[in-house]
This record gives structure tokens, sequence and C-alpha cells, in this order.
């Protein structure tokens, strides 16, 4: 086993590439990257709307060596919710990085071109969103999209790309005919998807990567040897993935932290494989890798999986963290519950699996003891008999939290459901299954009174509570239709609906 850093060793700087320089930064391992460079890069153009990542005027985009360390990935993220620490051996480009002066970049240039901002208090966070999409769309893509007519496949990317942004006075259609246009100028010098992986910047991310970093309050192992003897060591330390909902507890609640265990430094932990339980995600995949994983697997999903977050959430927060977090109103776990998710959980040397059923205690407290962490979650191949779905309602198609969020999961041999497993966020203090409602599907033919009968049993499973995102009955109410919705979305389909069974080659 290799040494385990300690959480009060000796320090070293939190390092980072920024406009082709080696950055040391010397900060508290709480400061957040728009803190940073707002008020020590003094790079102003990121701005700060909400401080919760909703607004997308933080937006900044993050570069991430491959496993393999041959490319570099780029990824947008909220600067106003990532802490620092997690940006150790990364580059980070902000709106001040794209070419300034008479020749702009091409996402800049069609912003100008195309009248896409008025206040501009919103338009740096535009233009990183755009400049992400840029980076990351490849020449086929864009050879098919010329094929297209109005670029509709461009279209719906750039729709995607910037659903984590908000505009408050241009309006929504010349920001996206920028991002349609923006490929229709020459490659610039600076920041092409050529020179955004060229061999110096990729060497540069290579030199940061052998130390682990370690500086007092915060420690990002590099293996899951020493992640997981580093919390044994130290339990009362706080694990850290994206920071999505942490870092709230510094922008919104001004809280002091205890000390940090950063997982995202951790190879075994950013994998996902196909594993002899089914689909395998490590603790540390983002949760836009892990959807999209998901999703090949469970392509019924796809609904659920676009209304998740916006892509700079998704980019940084993590679908193990999202089930750490244990919110009742958390989108992924009432699907998971629905697939009988399984989950690898670490205490030192000692491995254990454990139903997600079983994991969630009460409000906001699991069954991780003391010293314990997630390590992947695990979701079974799904049968040929498998129909499922996942719906969500909220106040917002686009970056809101759920009113009520459900996964419904059954298998149908021969007209009779033969097994059914239905779960809510929302209705509980938990994310929770709805046992009284799955007895009266089991063992009955596929069929209308079926469900109805199980819409009437949810009063015996929940008793809602009433907020401000609707009453009590109101929660009730829409649980029910959305089994009804199921049903006649099943039933109108027919078993052309059917999730197909995943090739075990």
């Amino acid at each position: 086993m290799s040494s385990v850093p300690d959480l009060a060793g000796a320090a070293r700087p939190i390092r980072f590439v920024l406009d082709g320089a080696v950055i040391e930064a010397e900060v508290a391992p709480t400061t957040t990257v728009l803190e940073y460079l707002r008020d020590t890069a003094l790079r102003t153009g990121t701005k700060e709307g909400c401080a919760e990542g909703d607004c997308g005027a933080c937006t900044v985009v993050l570069g991430e060596l491959s496993e393999d360390g041959t490319r570099i990935r780029y990824r947008t993220v909220n600067s106003c919710l990532r802490l620092l620490p997690t940006i150790d051996a990364c580059e980070l480009i902000t709106v001040e990085s794209l070419p300034q002066g008479e020749r702009l970049h091409p996402v800049q240039q069609a912003m100008v071109d195309w009248h896409a901002s008025q206040c501009g208090f919103c338009t740096p966070g535009f233009v990183m969103s755009l400049f992400g999409l840029y980076l990351g769309t490849d020449a086929a893509e864009q050879a098919r999209d010329q094929h297209q007519p109005q670029c509709q496949p461009q279209r719906e990317r750039v729709i995607e790309a910037i659903a984590g942004n908000l505009c408050r006075c241009t309006g929504y259609r010349p920001i996206i005919d920028a991002g349609c246009h923006m490929h229709d100028y020459p490659a610039p010098s600076l920041w092409s998807r050529s020179d955004a992986q060229s061999p110096a910047r990729i060497q540069r991310l290579v030199s940061l990567q052998a130390e682990a970093l370690c500086l007092p309050g915060c420690v990002a192992p590099t293996t899951l040897d020493e992640l997981a003897a580093a919390l044994q060591a130290q339990p009362e330390a706080r694990v850290l993935a994206g920071g999505t909902d942490l870092g709230l507890l510094v922008t919104k609640e001004l809280r002091e932290l205890p000390a940090l265990l950063y997982l995202g430094r951790v190879a075994e932990l950013k994998q996902i494989e196909v594993s002899a339980h089914g689909l395998r995600i490590g603790a540390a995949v983002p949760l836009s890798d892990a959807w999209a994983a998901i999703l090949e697997w469970y392509p019924a999903l796809a609904e659920v999986a676009r209304r998740f977050a916006s892509p700079p959430i998704c980019n940084s927060g993590t679908l193990c963290g999202n089930i750490a977090n244990g919110s009742p109103i958390g989108d992924s776990m009432p699907i998971l519950l629905a697939l009988d998710a399984q989950l690898e959980l670490r205490c030192g040397a000692q491995t254990r699996r454990l139903a997600l059923d079983e994991f969630y205690l009460g409000y906001r407290r699991t069954a991780l003891t003391r010293g314990e962490l997630i390590v992947a979650v695990e979701l079974p191949r799904p049968s040929a008999q498998l129909r499922c779905a996942s719906y969500k309602i909220a106040k917002r198609f686009d970056q809101d939290i759920s009113t009520v969020c459900v996964g419904i999961a059954v298998e149908v041999q021969a007209g009779t459901i033969t097994r059914a497993r239905l779960a809510f966020g929302g209705m509980a203090a938990t994310p929770a299954r709805a046992p009284h409602a799955e007895a009266q599907l089991v063992a009955r033919p596929w069929s209308e009174a079926a469900w109805e009968a199980a819409q009437a049993a949810l009063a015996q499973d929940f008793t809602p509570l009433s907020d401000q995102r609707g009453s009590g009955e109101y929660r009730l109410q829409v649980a029910a239709n959305l089994l009804r919705r199921f049903y006649l979305e099943q039933a109108s389909a027919g078993a052309a609906l059917r999730v197909d069974a995943v090739d075990a080659s």
C-alpha cells in the first residue's frame, strides 16, 4: 500500500494551468474558483449571479487530462461552487483567456454578429458555455450538421449547452443563432480544437499529475487505498467530489467545513465498466458521463437524464455524490431504487455491498459507518421483459428541483406483471419505494385495473408533507397520475417500447 497522505501534513500550493502558465495558489481549501478569479487573479469577467449554480454567469471551462494521458477533456463548470483544490492538475479557461482585440474567437465574433448581448452581465457565461461546446464538437459532427436544414442537430446541442445560463434582457434566440453559426468562422490560432489538444498543453498537465495534493485542511490522494486509509484515520473529514452540494455550505450558509478528502484524483473511482453484477459507475465519475453510460443500457430514461441538471452541474457533480447526499428530492435515487441498484462501500481495507434499498435510514441519514465511503454504484443488466421510465415534475422544465420524481421498473411475461418496483422522491423523508402499490401489480395481468389499484394504494405508502413546491394532496395526486402516464405510454406502444436486453458480449 502506498503511503497515506496526512491531512495536516506538509503543504504544497494548489497547482493548475491558466493561459499557458502553471499557477501556484496558496489559499484556504474552501476558496471557490470564482472567489480566486475575482479576488486574487483579478479576472472580473467571470460574474457572480446566484452563487448556487443556477444562473451560469460564473461559467468557466475546465480541462482535465484523459486517463491515458493523450488528450484533454474540456468541460463547462460553475466556478461559484467548485472549490479550488478540485482543479489541481487541471487547465482553467476563463473569458479573459480567449483572444482580445480586433481578432476575436469565433464564439465571441458570432455573439457580436448575431446581436446576442445587451447588458452583458450574463454574456461571459454564455460565451464560455458555447466555447465548451466549440471545443467538444468534432469534425464528424460538423460535417453532419452541414447536411441538415437550419443546422438542427447543432441547434439542439446549443440549446443543451446553454441550459444552465440565464439571460434577462437579450432573449435566447440570438444567442442560439450565435451558437449555430460559430463554426462558420475560420479556425483561430488560439483555442482552436487543434490548439486545445496541442502537445505543449497536454505535457503541462502531465507534469502536474504525479504528486498528490496535500495542504492544511485538504488532501487529494491518487489511489483508492490512500483515500480509504486517510478517511479511516480521520473519519470526521468530509469526502469531496464535485462540490455541487458541499459548495453551497460555503457560498450560501457560510459554514466552516472540516478537513476535506477530495476523491477526484483517484483513477479507480473515475471508471465506468461492465462488471459481473452489471454496469459499475465509480464514485468520481461525473454525472454527465454516468448518465451517458446509463442511457446505453436504459434509453427510456432519457427525459430524466436531460432534466437532471444543467451541463455545468452534471460536469461537476457525481452520481455517487447524489446518492450519498441523501436528499429526499434527489432525481437519481428513484430510478436507481426501482432498478435495484447496489452500492459498493469501503471502510479501510474492508469492502461490502449494500442494496440502495437499505442505504437510507432517515432524513439525510445513511447506512455509511464511521470512516466508510461509497466506491461505486452498480446497475443490473436489463432483461428483455423490463419496462422502465422515470418522470420528474417541477415548476420549470430545466434547472429546477423536483416536486415529485418517480422511478418505475416492471417486468411483464405473457401479459402478466412478474416484478414491480416503484420508487418516489419528494414523497417522504427519504427516497422510498411504494410496497403497497407494488403489491397491487405483481402477479396480475397487465391491465388498467391493476394500475388503478396501484394508484389507489399510494395513499397507504405515503403521507407527503406540504411545502412551497406543492401540498401533500397535490403530491399524492401527481404520483398517481405518473403511474397512469406510465401505463398509458406502455399500453399505446405495446411491446415496441420494451427495453431490449443488453448483449452480454
